[in-house]
């Protein structure tokens, strides 16, 4: 089973010299106590965690995964531990405010904190990680009553949280939703209904579970204009014990994440309290889904990370055959597998997906802070601005990073061969455990029509392309006599003008052929993860080139490791983003023109 080791010397690269944490933290209302001494602590100790306790419980939390009996749901041995040392740390209120019993600190910090908790255990992450949502929409839109009786506690991690949407009937068309919320005289309401694919629905890790939950009132309009939000606690407080009508129906039994029990969650005649206003549930439960996304966006940053680690040491390890430009190991039987081409391609590709990923997402965790600002400052036009600015990110960073993550667990488990489909490498667990972050949160294909159609075209008519492709120019136009950095800076210069371009085409064609969007999309995201991630990967070559010139904090292997995987992105994976662009600007008649009768002629 592939060991996990946080890669802190990765992470301080970005945050240090790249992005320049420092001064960002010092431009934060409460950034004032994420000095470089905090930042490291924090750092060197969730890794400890991450690396001692979480990441060893990773297999095994597989094999016996969660249990429903008598309608009590265990998850796995050692999980109830982990998760006792976890919030001893004070980690789950790292980002939270220190009025509800958190840290303060900003919450960029909390990203990084879970890609950590992600990369060793991606289970293990979902029970403190559902509980944020939960946290995130109380203290936006929950009354000072709330906040004191449900933030305090889930804060301290003492309480889990959930989110619950989804319906049997329907998954992401949330207009569908039935349950049911009766008003009672003494302001509460009557909540019944089932939610389905709920994570972290019910555990034993905590004494209490608040559930967040989308319902209808009985007056209420047809579509989502006519839902509401409200709080439904497992155990009303005060009342820890005493059943309050919410019971875990089932589990599902699911492809991996075995370890995370993903309930199906009934409510019958559930006490529950409005959050927000009476129709306005849609809106609140939204409040913080971009940030939510870059979450969901970190898992394909953390399996190509976790799969990369295991498949690297096997790569150096293992014998096989001799090496085609002449023998590498002449003392060895064989050539370890890393003299190898096609190997090597794939441990670059897993390298460049996770370095790569990790910058987009660090770059994003700044636009999050920022937007936080500006609710802690009461100045809703800079909070409203900066969540506009990460709308856009957050589509391409959550469905190109985990359809790159996908790509790069399935990559390990090549690198292993056959021994990559047998259980006890743990690399088949990775590949399993990476397929839902492309479906849940929106599928790939949400997250295109999210892109292509709403921010793109309705809301900006493709300012938002032209806003974000100005910093591919700024960084061409500024490094291309740079004989170092010219490949790189030619090449974005190229794309940034190719992405415009496909985005006028795009919107040109679909103004008289509205299906163009939808045939279109899932092109133009992976054209757009591709641009951007080329952005990124430019950056860091750029200040490993100014390192190697000037001098760093790191050794000069280190930065020339880093242009080295830079070269690798441009000269074998940006490429793709060309057949993206093709694809994208074909006519739809090759997809809309067969008829749904005509899709087969030998079954109904």
């Amino acid at each position: 089973m592939p060991t996990y080791k946080a890669p802190v010397r990765d992470m301080r690269f970005l945050m240090n010299e790249v992005f320049d944490f420092e001064r960002h933290y010092k431009a934060q209302p409460n950034g004032e106590e994420a000095t470089p001494d905090m930042v490291e602590a924090i750092i060197s100790e969730m890794a400890k965690l991450c690396e001692n306790t979480i990441a060893p419980l990773y297999q095994s939390g597989d094999e016996e995964g969660c249990k429903l009996e008598d309608g009590v749901v265990t998850t796995p041995k050692g999980f109830k531990e982990a998760y006792d040392e976890f919030i001893a740390g004070g980690w789950q209120g790292l980002s939270h405010p220190v009025e509800v019993g958190g840290q303060g600190l900003p919450m960029s910090l909390g990203l990084i904190k879970q890609e950590m908790m992600a990369t060793a255990n991606w289970s293990f992450s979902m029970y403190p990680g559902l509980s944020l949502g939960a946290m995130n929409t109380i203290q936006m839109h929950g009354s000072e009553e709330q906040k004191q009786d449900y933030l305090v506690p889930l804060t301290e991690g003492t309480w889990g949280g959930t989110m619950c949407l989804t319906e049997p009937q329907c998954g992401t068309d949330l207009g569908q939703v039935k349950t049911k919320a009766d008003p009672q005289q003494d302001g509460s309401y009557k909540i019944s209904g089932t939610k389905i694919f709920i994570s972290s629905g019910d555990h034993d890790l905590t004494e209490n579970i608040i559930h967040i939950v989308l319902a209808r009132l009985p007056d209420a309009p047809k579509g989502t204009k006519g839902i509401s939000l409200f709080i439904v606690p497992k155990y009303l407080p005060g009342k820890i014990g005493e059943h309050n009508g919410v019971s875990c129906g089932s589990l599902e039994k699911k492809m991996g994440i075995k370890a995370s029990a993903t309930c199906v969650i009934n409510f019958d005649e559930a006490t529950g309290f409005l959050i927000g206003p009476e129709h306005g549930g849609l809106e609140c439960m939204f409040t913080f889904m971009n940030s939510a996304r870059i979450g969901t966006a970190m898992q394909g940053v953390a399996h190509a990370e976790r799969s990369y680690q295991g498949a690297l040491p096997y790569a150096k390890e293992r014998k096989s055959m001799r090496a085609l430009s002449g023998k590498k190991e002449p003392d060895a039987i064989a050539d370890s597998l890393i003299h190898h081409g096609d190997v090597r391609r794939m441990l670059l590709k897993q390298k460049a997906i996770a370095e790569g990923g990790r910058a987009m997402i660090y770059y994003a965790a700044q636009y999050a802070d920022n937007m936080i600002a500006g609710m802690l400052e009461d100045d809703m036009e800079k909070y409203d601005h900066w969540d506009s600015e990460l709308g856009f990110l957050t589509p391409i960073l959550k469905g190109f990073l985990t359809e790159k993550g996908l790509e790069a667990a399935n990559e390990g488990m090549q690198v292993f061969g056959g021994h990559g489909y047998i259980k006890e490498h743990g690399m088949e667990q990775i590949a399993r455990d990476a397929r839902i972050s492309t479906l849940y949160e929106g599928t790939t294909g949400i997250q295109a029509l999210d892109l292509l159609g709403r921010k793109v075209l309705l809301s900006s008519r493709g300012k938002c392309v032209r806003e974000f492709s100005k910093k591919l120019v700024d960084f061409g136009t500024k490094n291309l006599r740079d004989p170092k950095l010219r490949p790189f800076a030619w090449k974005l210069l190229k794309i940034a003008a190719e992405w415009n371009y496909l985005t006028t085409r795009i919107m040109l064609v679909a103004a008289k052929d509205r299906d163009m969007v939808a045939t279109a999309s899932y092109d133009f995201l992976m054209y757009s993860g591709y641009a951007m991630m080329a952005y990124f990967w430019a950056l860091q070559a750029g200040v490993a080139s100014d390192k190697l010139e000037n001098g760093g904090k790191e050794p000069a292997e280190f930065y020339k490791a880093k242009l080295a995987t830079a070269e690798f992105y441009f000269d074998r994976m940006l490429p793709s983003a060309k057949g993206h662009a093709e694809a994208a600007l074909k006519p739809t008649k090759s997809t809309m023109q067969l008829s749904a009768e005509h899709f087969s002629f030998d079954y109904e």
